[in-house]
């Protein structure tokens, strides 16, 4: 199937790791020229370099801190047009409302939920009208209360209705706006999270893919196939997809 996004320009955040990089891999075999968002300059010209080996695309990188004011407007100045905008960026950490610091919540719900807001209102201006489309990457904890994950299923249910207002306005212009809310993910991160709990509960840290045996089909997702959702969503095949956030959880 062609997803007819040859040439187009997609930013993405949080773009060196996980399912960001996933997403980075995916729409440059599609044929979308890339620019890279994400803290570390060295981390992205990695990631450039080995994206410009497999894929003749375009890849520009934009080193900044999303969780900050001038971050955004490193972003925003760097950009003139682009086509698709994807918010990835941001992990906001586990805990309840008493073991959760006020600087902890606010620093993660400054980058994860604050920093996909001002991005959105700062690139929508050079987002491409009509056919311009937005996806938040979230987080299924949205939709489900969890009082050891407050700030993370909070900020979620958040970005989730961020989500379905700003495509109410965007259908004005020709812009779709979605979101992905992925379950359980094998990313590094998690897998790191997950053989640190195997080592704590087993005392053998190799023993991680016993936590994830319950999980639906006995596994967690792969960050490509959030990464495949998200390519689809942002193209023609999906034209008339607006205003919605897709679960993909194993259904869970």
């Amino acid at each position: 199937m062609d997803l007819e996004l040859d040439g187009k320009r997609a930013l993405i955040t949080g773009s060196t790791q996980g399912i960001g990089l996933a997403m980075a891999t995916v729409l440059a075999s599609e044929g979308a020229d890339l620019v890279l968002v994400a803290r570390s300059s060295t981390d992205l010209q990695a990631i450039k370099a080995k994206l410009s080996l497999q894929f003749q695309v375009k890849i520009e990188t934009v080193s900044a801190d999303l969780s900050t004011p001038s971050g955004i407007d490193t972003v925003a100045n760097a950009i003139e047009m682009v086509d698709i905008i994807i918010n990835n960026a941001g992990a906001i950490p586990p805990g309840s409302l008493v073991t959760v610091t006020s600087d902890a919540w606010r620093a993660a719900w400054d980058l994860k939920v604050h920093g996909y807001i001002e991005l959105a209102r700062e690139l929508y201006p050079r987002l491409r009208k009509p056919g311009g489309v937005i996806i938040n990457i979230i987080g299924a904890a949205g939709e489900q209360p969890n009082e050891n994950y407050i700030a993370g299923c909070t900020g979620n249910a958040a970005l989730m209705m961020f989500t379905r207002a700003l495509a109410r306005q965007a259908i004005e212009d020709g812009v779709r706006v979605v979101g992905i809310n992925p379950g359980p993910v094998l990313t590094d991160r998690f897998r790191m999270l997950l053989r640190a709990e195997a080592e704590r509960k087993f005392g053998d840290a190799s023993r991680w893919e016993d936590l994830v045996k319950d999980l639906p089909f006995g596994r967690a997702a792969a960050p490509k196939e959030i990464a495949d959702a998200a390519a689809f969503l942002a193209s023609a095949r999906s034209a008339y997809t607006t205003g919605m956030v897709m679960t993909i959880n194993g259904g869970s």
